[in-house]
């Protein structure tokens, strides 16, 4: 820690960790997931309860079984998440473009035509077509067995090259009821600081989705410098789009649920300097909700997390990661502690994670 506070004078956010994604099998949707997205690399699994998040779980303390995973090629990991003490809850409604929430995943492709066609063929279920955004870069979304919906988005950077299709997490779409009070957190605290394309209308690209017909203010979101420290080579660039309805106020997708509900439950930064980051959150109106405050064990793996609310009260959470477990067997774990935050881990370190490669 001193280490830390000698080389650091402010917060460094290296990429997205992970999404959040709550089933109701965590084991058949990680399979789904390994399958179709290449997310086959597992970090971490455990049973254990949620003893912390209680201001997202009405006030108890949750069962659960959680997966973290990845994909070599780059891209944030899917924390593929099932509630274990109670039976997890879906929408009260038929979620839509402009609700409130974390409405769709993005995931990486360094070619979506040629994911949409491998997905064609595998006759699952496409929501459209490849369609351009308004910066014109290819896109198509496509709706899991779980009723999540993921938009297969365009980026070349590859940290390892494998067999699948896709990356990893790319960034989300989230609704929010106030895009401008919205920015506060997304651009000032997260650091997505160059704005790709800011329009309002009824966009052709988001026809196929539901309440795609609606009229919406979309920006997307990109951050200019290159993020570095810790696993920030696998991690790569990532964006957001915050869509806001014009015409009227979105529902609220966690609506009568609690965390860890069925859909995307938080997006996840990965973060280096957690004291700092939380000064600057309290300090810029988002003080932390939850925070685990010291090194807090996750099965093999460590680290502190913690939790703020956007304006609209979706969960963003940030995890300040001290060791990956590499070979459980024999004590090899990857750890951050004592490393120069501003420096990212080498790329052959990074590669040993594919010796967690579950295949089917």
């Amino acid at each position: 820690m001193n280490l830390l506070i000698e080389l650091m004078d402010k917060k460094n956010i290296t990429g997205i960790q992970q999404i959040g994604v709550g089933v109701a099998d965590v084991h058949v949707a990680w399979k789904w997931y390994r399958q179709n997205f290449g997310i086959d690399i597992g970090v971490f699994e455990e049973e254990a309860i949620a003893e912390l998040m209680l201001p997202y779980t009405e006030g108890k303390k949750r069962a659960r079984h959680a997966v973290l995973a990845y994909n070599m090629q780059s891209g944030g990991g899917f924390e593929v998440w099932q509630h274990t003490g109670k039976k997890p809850a879906k929408p009260v409604f038929e979620v839509q473009l402009g609700d409130i929430g974390i409405f769709i995943a993005k995931v990486k492709s360094k070619s979506p035509k040629k994911a949409f066609d491998v997905m064609n063929a595998k006759n699952l279920n496409l929501l459209g077509a490849v369609v351009n955004s308004p910066s014109s870069s290819p896109h198509f979304f496509i709706k899991d067995p779980f009723d999540n919906i993921f938009q297969i988005v365009e980026d070349d950077y590859i940290f390892e090259e494998t067999n699948s299709v896709t990356g990893g997490i790319f960034g989300a779409i989230i609704g929010v009821s106030n895009l401008d009070e919205s920015l506060k957190l997304y651009q000032d605290i997260l650091g997505y600081d160059t704005v790709v394309y800011d329009e309002t209308g009824v966009f052709e690209d988001f026809k196929g989705l539901p309440g795609g017909e609606r009229k919406v203010r979309r920006v997307l979101l990109k951050h200019a410098a290159k993020r570095s420290g810790g696993f920030a080579p696998l991690l790569g660039p990532s964006e957001i789009e915050l869509v806001q309805l014009i015409d009227e106020k979105g529902k609220d997708i966690y609506k009568d649920r609690i965390w860890g509900d069925l859909g995307f439950i938080h997006l996840c930064f990965d973060t280096i300097g957690m004291d700092l980051l939380k000064e600057e959150a309290k300090e810029k109106g988002f003080p932390f909700t939850v925070d685990s405050a010291e090194s807090f064990d996750m099965g093999a793996a460590a680290g502190r997390f913690a939790y703020v609310s956007d304006p609209d009260g979706i969960p963003i959470e940030f995890v300040e990661t001290h060791k990956v477990p590499i070979i459980k067997k024999i004590g090899w774990n990857i750890n951050l502690e004592k490393r120069d935050p501003k420096k990212s881990l080498p790329k052959w370190m990074i590669g040993t994670l594919r010796w967690k490669r579950v295949k089917d």
